[in-house]
Parts: structure tokens; sequence; C-alpha cells
């Protein structure tokens, strides 16, 4: 670490830099497309560890059924308004709007649709509600290979209509 990011030895850093932890737990978000069955298994394994009293860490998945969604997620848009949030933490969608210059509507499409996905909370705060994104990170896992019994289902079948 150079001496200027660290906050103690930085004369710049404000209070808040000094009070904020450094050594906090990244929290990922796994991000998967077509694997609902894996999810499904990991969770029941993860509750029968959790009924012997098994320590468990904290786990987060997203299961997209397609590829679509996946993009809807990491849209140039949307990681944008993420790092926004994540960067500035913005006390309202109103502020989100003017650090990322765009319009009202656009933003509260957008927001809506990451709170819809729980990667934002929208937390009100008596009229406003302020974004918060709930992760430090993505994790994607997109299957390509035949191992997944879905796309070589869904290849052989465009494959079998394009010889016909």
């Amino acid at each position: 670490m150079c001496p200027d990011s660290n906050p103690d030895t930085n004369p710049n850093a404000t209070e808040d830099d000094r009070n904020t932890p450094t050594d906090a737990p990244t929290r990922t978000l796994t991000v998967r497309v077509g694997d609902a069955e894996r999810t499904r298994r990991e969770a029941r394994e993860r509750i029968a560890a959790a009924e012997r009293g098994d320590d468990l860490d904290a786990r987060h998945v997203l299961n997209f059924e397609d590829e679509a969604d996946l993009a809807r997620l990491v849209s140039q848009t949307n990681l944008e308004l993420l790092r926004a949030i994540a960067d500035h933490e913005p006390r309202s969608m109103r502020e989100v709007e003017q650090i990322v210059e765009r319009d009202h509507k656009e933003v509260h499409r957008n927001l809506q649709e990451l709170a819809a996905m729980g990667v934002v909370e929208l937390a009100e705060e008596g009229r406003a509600k302020r974004p918060v994104v709930r992760f430090d990170e993505l994790q994607i896992t997109v299957p390509i290979g035949r191992d997944d019994p879905e796309r070589a289902t869904d290849a052989k079948s465009a494959v079998a209509d394009h010889d016909s």
C-alpha cells in the first residue's frame, strides 16, 4: 500500500476515510446462466450442512435462465450505475441521476430492474429511495461446452432445423 492511500497517514484523508474498515470481506455475487439445477442442489447441500451445525460462508447466487438476462445485468448502463452508487454512496435516486448525468425516467427504470434482480437495494428514507449496491464484485459463470445438457439439446435441434 502506498503511503498516500493509507487513511491513517494521508494528511488529506477525511474522518470517514479513517473510520472505513479496509479489511472488510468482499461480498461476491455469483451469477450463473441456465444452471438452475446446480443452484438447487447446492442449496439443498447447504441446508443439510446448516442442519448439521457446520459453519457456512456467506454465499449469494443469482441464476438467469438465459444470456439475455445476463446481458441486461452487465450492460454498460447498469455497470455505470452500480459503480457510481458504490463509489459515491448517493442519498437518493436523484443524486444518482446527477452523478451519471442521465434522465430521471431511465435511471429509475434501470435501478428498479437492478433491485428486482437483487443486486441493488432501494432503502426508503422519507420520500427518497437511497440506492445501495449489495455486492463488491460479480463472478459470472456461463457454460459454453457440451457438458451443458440444455445448450447441447438446443444446439442439436438448431442443427436439425438447419439441415431440414
